[in-house]
């Protein structure tokens, strides 16, 4: 933990709203959802955002709130952790702690894809053999498809050798991660929806039925009306 005595005794504050917040009914509805249990307090993303917009960014609290282990203070660590000091050291740390989809899947998206290492780490956590850090590389890809506006389809072209490598997986964590990187690549425009489905249908030859289930998945959202249309209208937009 951080040493100095302003972080911790606002860490021992913050631990104090956190357990104030519990909602020990909260916490069979998680189990239900495949939500690691293991030192929940049951309280809601949404009270958890608002603690962190009140906190705003201190990366040293969130070095503390993550080291208590505790579920819901390290899903607010993320939240305010600062993506410009977190450095590769500080994300192989954290993701090798991962024990749950939901901190892996709120880390990544709130904390991991801004961070400079964002793109690094995919290669290698992709190929990990820990269930959770394979998951995080596929969640990043979908991250960054989302919200990395600036990057080339070429870039995303370069992850599918991953995802063919990876689509054998059966583990239910890493497979749904998988179809999630694909859906959202393809999301992006109407080139990479084409190739996309294109890699689904490669996917689906493969014959393991963890790379049927992935290209089911990915080719029922991309070949729908509703994204279709969207990615037509978003190139008409383009092309004003």
């Amino acid at each position: 933990m951080n040493g100095d005595s302003k972080a911790s005794s606002e860490y021992e504050d913050v631990l104090r709203q956190l357990r104030d917040l519990a909602e020990p009914s909260n916490i069979a509805g998680m189990a239900r959802y495949g939500i690691s249990t293991v030192g929940a307090l049951g309280v809601s993303m949404p009270k958890l955002r608002g603690m962190a917009k009140r906190i705003g960014s201190r990366h040293g609290l969130a070095l503390e709130l993550w080291d208590s282990g505790l579920h819901e203070a390290r899903i607010l660590a993320a939240l305010i952790a600062e993506p410009g000091m977190t450095d590769r050291a500080m994300m192989e740390s954290w993701v090798r702690q991962f024990d749950s989809w939901d901190v892996c899947d709120q880390v990544c998206a709130s904390l991991f894809r801004f961070a400079k290492p964002a793109y690094e780490v995919i290669p290698d956590w992709t190929v990990h053999k820990e269930e959770f850090v394979r998951r995080a590389g596929f969640v990043m890809i979908a991250a960054l498809a989302v919200h990395d506006k600036k990057s080339k389809d070429e870039v995303f072209l370069g992850f599918f050798p991953l995802i063919e490598k990876q689509a054998g997986d059966n583990r239910n964590y890493v497979k749904k991660a998988v179809s999630w990187a694909v859906r959202q690549m393809g999301k992006r425009d109407l080139r990479l929806r084409e190739e996309c489905i294109r890699l689904a249908e490669r996917l689906r030859e493969q014959g393991s039925p963890s790379a049927r289930w992935i290209a089911s998945d990915v080719i029922r959202e991309l070949d729908s009306d509703k994204v279709l249309a969207r990615l037509e209208a978003k190139r008409a937009r383009a092309s004003v």
